[in-house]
């Protein structure tokens, strides 16, 4: 069985990801901050030929608690890998986070503590994945990242940036990693219906609302499919988010964060 690494799997788009992951025959090491990832297996069990960590034919699931965070997380995280004992065709960086409010209230630590996850931990794992596949002159890399990643984030002052970053580094990496037969390709999500915004304190936003929102299942199957296509990056989601994507590459910055802004700021919404 071929073997993928997804970060985030718990829920939302990283769930959909090993789940469809698993549905195309592969093995699933999963990842998880909290102690939620230790049943991925059995939430898995619907799909057709999945058999859980102890299974013994068809996908098997192996789910790892770890901080991305901590460099020991990262490692956590590789010795799943390793411990495989065979090659990671797949590896899914998708683990991130958000924190919602003005910049003038939120707390440092949390901010430092989101910028470790979403930029030096997908950085640290990214290096594990790259030096593992490149010498085999195969795998597939994908790097979620958001819409976020086009616009100024007011109110998500530093959450935007660090998707910017990731987007960035992934373009970067493609480039480089092209001559070593790795494909990396860049998921840009649209607001999507999960936990995210709500577990980034944004529940008295726009988008503290699912009802409006993508379904993972959909992003997830967008980012997967332009990966093995080999494409550069893919927006998840809808054709009005898909839209919305060419029109902030198309408009000014200060016009693009007062456009956010009225969808960031906590309280009743302005026009």
């Amino acid at each position: 069985m071929p073997l993928a690494l997804v970060t985030g799997a718990s829920a939302g788009i990283g769930f959909q990801l090993a789940r469809q992951l698993a549905e195309r025959g592969y093995d699933i090491v999963g990842v998880g901050a909290s102690e939620r990832v230790a049943d991925l297996g059995a939430r898995l069990q619907g799909v057709q030929g999945v058999q859980g960590v102890q299974g013994v034919q068809g996908v098997q699931v192996v789910p790892v608690q770890a901080d991305l965070a901590t460099a020991e997380g990262v490692d956590r995280v590789w010795a799943a890998v390793e411990d495989a004992d065979r090659p990671l065709d797949v590896a899914c960086l998708n683990a991130g986070r958000s924190l919602g409010g003005a910049f003038l209230d939120t707390d440092l630590d949390d901010e430092l503590a989101m910028l470790a996850l979403n930029v030096t931990g997908q950085v640290r794992l990214a290096k594990r994945v790259v030096r593992h596949m490149a010498p085999r002159r195969a795998g597939h890399l994908l790097v979620t990242t958001s819409c976020s990643a086009l616009t100024p984030t007011p109110y998500e002052s530093i959450y935007g940036p660090t998707r910017s970053f990731m987007l960035s580094f992934a373009e970067g990496l493609r480039e480089e990693m092209r001559e070593h037969g790795v494909v990396v390709t860049a998921l840009l999500p649209g607001a999507t219906a999960t936990d995210f915004h709500r577990s980034a304190g944004m529940g008295a936003t726009k988008f503290g609302s699912n009802d409006w929102k993508n379904d993972p299942a959909l992003v997830a199957r967008q980012g997967l499919e332009a990966l093995f296509a080999d494409q550069d990056h893919v927006v998840g989601g809808n054709r009005a988010t898909q839209e919305d994507a060419a029109r902030n590459r198309t408009l000014s910055d200060p016009v693009k964060a007062k456009e956010f802004a009225r969808s960031s700021r906590p309280g009743p919404q302005r026009e």
